[in-house]
């Protein structure tokens, strides 16, 4: 699949694992046209490579050193950082289980399980299951980029899942994020504001630019990676009236002018170091607020959830709120709205059975 370069000017590539070796080629720009051509150039490759392998006999197959490497390798390059890091710790705990030189041929369903009910002993049903996903997604890009990988089923999709149980994710009652948000002023009410009128997630807030927002149609455009193959992809949500004036008002004051929207502006210890540039991380600045306003803390993700909750609970379809959250699956936008299904059964159920039997 290709890669969409966005290092200086963003630009579709080709990309093909040749003897263990990667082969790019680059295209123009970003237009479907190039990706379009990329994709060409890649099939006309790996038709030269099956006609060679047919030539040449493979009498070996990959080990797991050999195999994680080269698919992190692939990850790192195309995938954003969180994912990247999230994979290196599951293969790098597969490999130390398996053995770097086990052979990729000698995988098999037993040590799979194996592998996935230590993970469930030692840490959970829900990290040997993320470890399961990781593994097979791995497992099918090394059956169609390596040679002399093992072409057979998946073992890690055949392995059962692990029961888990995971809690619910916090969030907040709309009262606590409105104590939180008027501690505020500056940039930090309205990153605030703009996390709740657009229910972007935390990177996506980070990486908002300017040229972003259009004041003319009221859109604001809203770039995610989190998306099949890790591809940047881009999404209109419509602009709120209240959103329109605290992001003029406050491009009117702001004392850095940058292409981004919101920058660091600390001059406090080692934060002055990144003065003017775009946020990352921004550790503790969540729980540091919930602490002044006296609430139970919440994270951006809490306040992205909290837009959905608001949006249920008046009245608004699963449909909509799957485009303002930008699910790609109506599938993940009902599992966010769980709970309050759940409460809405209560009370149905509620309103119906009241009384009978007394």
């Amino acid at each position: 699949m290709p890669t969409l370069d966005k290092r200086s000017q963003p630009h579709w590539k080709g990309v093909v694992m040749v003897k263990g070796k990667r082969k790019e080629k680059h295209f123009p720009d970003a237009s479907r046209q190039s990706k379009r051509d990329a994709i060409e150039w890649e099939n006309q490759m790996r038709e030269k490579l099956r006609d060679k392998s047919k030539a040449i006999p493979m009498d070996s197959c990959p080990n797991l050193l050999e195999w994680s490497t080269m698919y992190l390798n692939f990850c790192k390059e195309s995938q954003s950082i969180k994912t990247y890091e999230e994979k290196r710790d599951v293969y790098r705990r597969f490999v130390k289980f398996a053995g770097p030189k086990t052979s990729t041929k000698e995988v098999g369903l037993p040590m799979v399980m194996r592998f996935l009910m230590k993970q469930k002993k030692e840490r959970s049903g829900y990290a040997a299951n993320k470890c399961r996903k990781n593994l097979a997604t791995g497992w099918k890009w090394g059956r169609r980029y390596m040679d002399g990988f093992p072409d057979g089923p998946n073992v890690f999709l055949d392995a059962d899942r692990m029961p888990e149980k995971r809690k619910p994710r916090y969030v907040p009652p709309e009262a606590d994020f409105w104590k939180v948000c008027n501690l505020t002023e500056g940039q930090d009410k309205v990153m605030l504001l703009f996390a709740l009128h657009t229910a972007a997630r935390r990177g996506e807030i980070f990486r908002a630019k300017v040229d972003d927002l259009d004041f003319e149609q009221n859109t604001v455009l809203i770039g995610t990676s989190k998306r099949e193959h890790g591809n940047m992809e881009y999404d209109l949500i419509p602009m709120t009236p209240t959103l329109r004036k605290v992001l003029i008002d406050w491009l009117e004051v702001r004392p850095i002018q940058s292409e981004f929207l919101f920058v660091n502006m600390s001059e406090h210890n080692y934060a002055s170091d990144f003065y003017g540039e775009p946020f990352v991380v921004r550790q503790h600045f969540m729980r540091r607020l919930c602490a002044q306003a006296g609430v139970k803390p919440f994270s951006w993700h809490g306040i992205r959830h909290l837009t959905a909750t608001i949006l249920y609970q008046e009245g608004q379809t699963v449909s909509v709120i799957q485009r303002i959250l930008r699910h790609k699956s109506p599938n993940t936008t009902a599992r966010y709205l769980h709970r309050l299904g759940l409460d809405e059964t209560r009370d149905a159920l509620t309103s119906v059975m009241d009384g009978r039997g007394m």
